[in-house]
């Protein structure tokens, strides 16, 4: 009988496609506590396969899998290429179901709450304030528009704040990542997992990769920096930032 494995929560990096499947990484924390003389596991990071078929039906979308609550059912494989599975362990998914998130549903109702009764004691305020005199009827109505006008600067601010550095320091040039040619070597190796999946956290949070890659300036032979290559080629980077090693 094949092992059979169920993971719940959202994915941890983007969806990517291929012919006829989909796939996208998820991770589990381990157990807190171990048999003494084993180390504890911090968490188990996973690569997701799903048909474009049953994908379809989730109502999921690209955008959409990195926040909904999901739950996979399936069974291990190790045969997939390990440039289209970086996770740990490869799930082949039978069943992929949208879990409801209660918290958002629970969070949106108290905020409609607070709302309408902001509404109500706004309205009884005017009323109050036009049967008292004009004068202060017209005091209300200049304070009403520089209160409206502050979350529309704080909403244009906010994206000033994401507007980071489009490549990493050391870069010396921009190339097209399909120029890259990566060696037998570097094709036989398998980076470590984690420290994978910390790039490309980081590359989610900034836009860019952690550092440039290291290649040769005539042939475009990639000479260091594998982990970050893979990670380019799983968030789908046209262009990455290089470093040529004779100028080193």
């Amino acid at each position: 009988m094949p092992h059979k494995m169920t993971l719940t929560g959202s994915a941890t990096g983007p969806l990517r496609e291929y012919d006829r499947y989909v796939a996208f990484d998820m991770r589990e924390k381990g157990s807190p506590s171990a048999p003494k003389g084993l180390k504890k596991s911090t968490f188990i990071s996973y690569t997701v396969f799903v048909a474009k078929k049953a994908f379809n039906k989730t109502g999921l979308t690209k955008k959409s899998i990195m926040h909904e609550k999901i739950l996979v059912q399936g069974e291990p494989t190790l045969d997939i290429p390990i440039d289209e599975c970086p996770g740990e362990i490869g799930i082949i998914c039978f069943q992929i179901t949208v879990l409801p998130n209660k918290n958002d549903k629970e969070a949106n109702e108290s905020k409609d709450k607070k709302e309408a009764k902001q509404e109500v004691a706004a309205t009884k305020q005017e009323e109050k304030q036009d049967s008292v005199s004009q004068p202060v009827a017209t005091e209300t109505k200049t304070i009403q528009p520089e209160a409206k006008e502050a979350p529309v600067q704080e909403k244009k601010a906010a994206p000033q704040k994401k507007q980071l550095p489009t490549q990493p320091k050391g870069t010396q040039d921009v190339v097209n990542f399909d120029e890259i040619t990566v060696p037998e070597a570097f094709l036989k190796t398998r980076p470590n997992p984690v420290k994978t999946e910390e790039v490309i956290e980081f590359v989610k949070r900034t836009g860019h990769l952690d550092k440039p890659l290291t290649i040769d300036k005539s042939s475009k032979v990639l000479k260091d920096g594998y982990r970050r290559y893979i990670v380019a080629k799983t968030v789908k980077m046209d262009k990455v930032p290089v470093v040529y090693e004779h100028q080193k």
